[in-house]
């Protein structure tokens, strides 16, 4: 594995203007939050502070082709991001999608404050905060639809707020870092609409994953699952990205 860029060096290598377009004083404001608060509010290590814009933000920047051909001719054009924590890769990716709408879910209260300040300072408008656990969410679909999936989620009690706000699923859910396969094929498929895509950032054990969890994909209706590369800019390694269709 190469060593990143630094934040300087990306500055100067021409890359974020390619990358980004329109979207970068959004994703350059968020950046330079993340500079000044990231590490003392505890959503980045200390050896991030000087590689932001490889290791996360360009990083999260990869899944928006993959989020654009998933939503290409479909009527609704929304996307759940899971565990958003740090808002990766949710606020990057609402900002260079200014046409979908993106519900990040995030249970912690103090990364659902930092994720409302960022909406603000990005000047987003495509995006709602929902702070929940994942089971929460699914919980809420269903009591929405008027059924329980028998899997125990509804057993899940759903706050008012919740239930507003999580009323349909969604054409594509993204994730990043959360957990293993096995464990995320059944706190993410359930929220993806039918015909619609998980679309998951990961690392290179991201084929090893999907050996390991086919059989839960397929009880959460999944298919299709498959690793592709992507892209996070010329010059840069790569990083990968985990699909699944959704029936």
């Amino acid at each position: 594995m190469s060593e990143m860029m630094s934040d300087e060096q990306i500055e100067q290598s021409g890359i974020l203007e390619t990358i980004f377009g329109d979207a970068l004083p959004k994703v350059r404001a968020f950046y330079e939050k993340l500079k000044s608060e990231g590490e003392p509010r505890g959503l980045i290590g200390p050896r991030d502070v000087d590689i932001l814009w490889e290791r996360h933000l360009l990083n999260s920047a990869a899944v928006v082709p993959f989020i654009r051909q998933a939503t290409s001719g479909k009527q609704f054009r929304s996307v759940a991001d899971i565990g958003s924590g740090g808002g990766f890769p949710g606020l990057v990716a609402a900002a260079m999608l200014p046409d979908h709408t993106f519900t990040l879910i995030e249970p912690m209260e103090r990364r659902c404050e930092w994720l409302s300040e960022c909406v603000e300072t990005m000047g987003l408008e495509n995006v709602q905060i929902v702070r929940a656990r994942s089971e929460e969410a699914i919980a809420a679909l269903e009591q929405a639809r008027g059924k329980s999936s028998g899997r125990g989620h509804a057993k899940n009690t759903v706050t008012p707020e919740v239930a507003q706000a999580i009323r349909h699923p969604f054409t594509v859910v993204t994730c990043r870092a959360v957990a293993p396969m096995t464990k995320l094929a059944g706190w993410t498929l359930p929220l993806v609409a039918p015909h619609g895509e998980l679309i998951a950032l990961k690392g290179r054990s991201a084929g090893a994953e999907i050996e390991k969890a086919r059989k839960v994909i397929a009880q959460y209706g999944g298919r299709h699952a498959r690793v592709k590369e992507a892209e996070v800019a010329p010059g840069l390694e790569p990083t990968h990205v985990l699909i699944v269709d959704k029936q």
